[in-house]
């Protein structure tokens, strides 16, 4: 389909799929299989072996491709597998420059697998693409971005970066997980490898663990996509039908994310228990105009603190909401709660996630697709 005859709420349906054409089924076909029947010894219809290529991950894809504004797509078991295939584009001696504020995942992946390799991780604050400059050097091979941040909602200027990176010949990789292709289209603004965790928002249900990579370089695919195939974290075909069948809704979900998620925020900020709160949407937020820019509308993610900045408050809180879920990960049609230093981000020392600005009682929500006036009413009697 052509990226640019339809728009994206069309594409999202179509993109990438068409009918199965064995049977008119309008809806991809999971193939469960492990390998294919061949006419003669390398004579096949495309397909071999299923870790190598499955006719459903196919579709997804190139779907995921579409979706992103990017040529191709490649497919993982999880999002961390995508982050562990492009970090093993790197050698030994190679730096990578990240932002400080990021998934403790990708921290933990970074400082606790790849460092052993001996590639050096330079942790940054990227709200001035300019602090880039000061760490790059002959070494330097990549820029790692996440936008908005997890769990802080920071802003970082894909444009700005991709320029520096382009000025350096590195890569900017950014993980547009928080934001989904619905909000914002990283490639479109410099960025060379978009990631997803597609357990979140893509695949929406909370019933999946999926990973995905997107990009326009045919150089940069082909090396991951031989990565994907050597070292063998590709996802199955069920999971990747549940994905596929995900995005289907996602213009429509993300919609009322965004909607519940400004309700929330406001509501939050107006509460005398409270103390900050992380929304992308405020004007005032740094870097907001940024997100005017590369964003369409601000998302269904925010974080907040409480006045009393200690984990005993902030575990009150999370004893007490009833339909926001005390639970890991985000993105799905319910509403979740969680707190990042004893959760997503404990592997995070806590010196240095203070010093990013993660505090004891930093509460993250993922604002789901609920009726609103629930929803705040569970967080007036959780906070009190």
């Amino acid at each position: 389909m052509d990226n640019q005859k339809h728009k994206l709420a069309t594409r999202l349906i179509h993109a990438g799929v068409e009918p199965d054409p064995t049977t008119g089924a309008i809806m991809t076909p999971i193939y469960q299989t492990s390998t294919y029947v061949q006419e003669a010894p390398g004579v096949h219809k495309g397909y071999e072996y299923a870790r190598t290529q499955n006719p459903t991950r196919a579709v997804l894809q190139n779907a995921l491709a579409n979706i992103e504004n990017g040529k191709y797509g490649l497919c993982f078991g999880s999002g961390m597998a995508a982050t562990d295939a492009v970090a093993k584009l790197l050698m030994p001696g190679d730096e990578v420059i990240v932002a400080n504020d990021l998934y403790g995942g990708t921290y933990r992946i970074f400082t606790k697998v790849f460092a052993n390799y001996g590639i050096k991780f330079h942790f940054i604050d990227m709200s001035n693409p300019e602090n880039i400059r000061g760490y790059i050097n002959d070494h330097t091979k990549m820029i790692w971005a996440e936008t908005p941040t997890n769990p802080l909602l920071n802003i970082v200027d894909i444009e700005a970066c991709g320029t520096i990176a382009k000025e350096h010949g590195l890569i900017l990789v950014v993980d547009n997980t928080f934001a989904s292709p619905y909000l914002q289209n990283p490639l479109d603004w410099g960025a060379d490898i978009v990631l997803h965790s597609a357990t979140k928002y893509l695949g929406g249900h909370s019933d999946v663990v999926h990973g995905a990579l997107i990009m326009n370089s045919a150089e940069l695919e082909e090396k991951l996509r031989f990565i994907q195939n050597s070292c063998g974290a590709v996802p199955g075909p069920h999971d990747v039908w549940l994905v596929l069948r995900g995005i289907k809704t996602l213009h429509v979900r993300m919609q009322r994310h965004c909607e519940n998620g400004r309700t929330v925020a406001e509501f939050l900020r107006a509460h005398p228990k409270v103390d900050k709160v992380y929304w992308t949407g405020f004007e005032d937020h740094p870097n907001h105009q940024v997100a005017k820019k590369q964003m369409r509308d601000f998302g269904g993610m925010l974080s907040f603190t409480l006045k009393d900045d200690s984990i005993d408050a902030a575990n009150d809180v999370l004893r007490k909401t009833q339909l926001f879920s005390l639970a890991e990960s985000l993105g799905g049609v319910e509403s979740l709660i969680g707190h990042p230093a004893t959760m997503t981000h404990g592997s995070i020392p806590r010196e240095q996630r203070i010093a990013n600005g993660l505090s004891d009682s930093l509460i993250r929500l993922s604002v789901g697709i609920e009726d609103i006036d629930d929803l705040i009413a569970d967080l007036k009697q959780a906070i009190g």
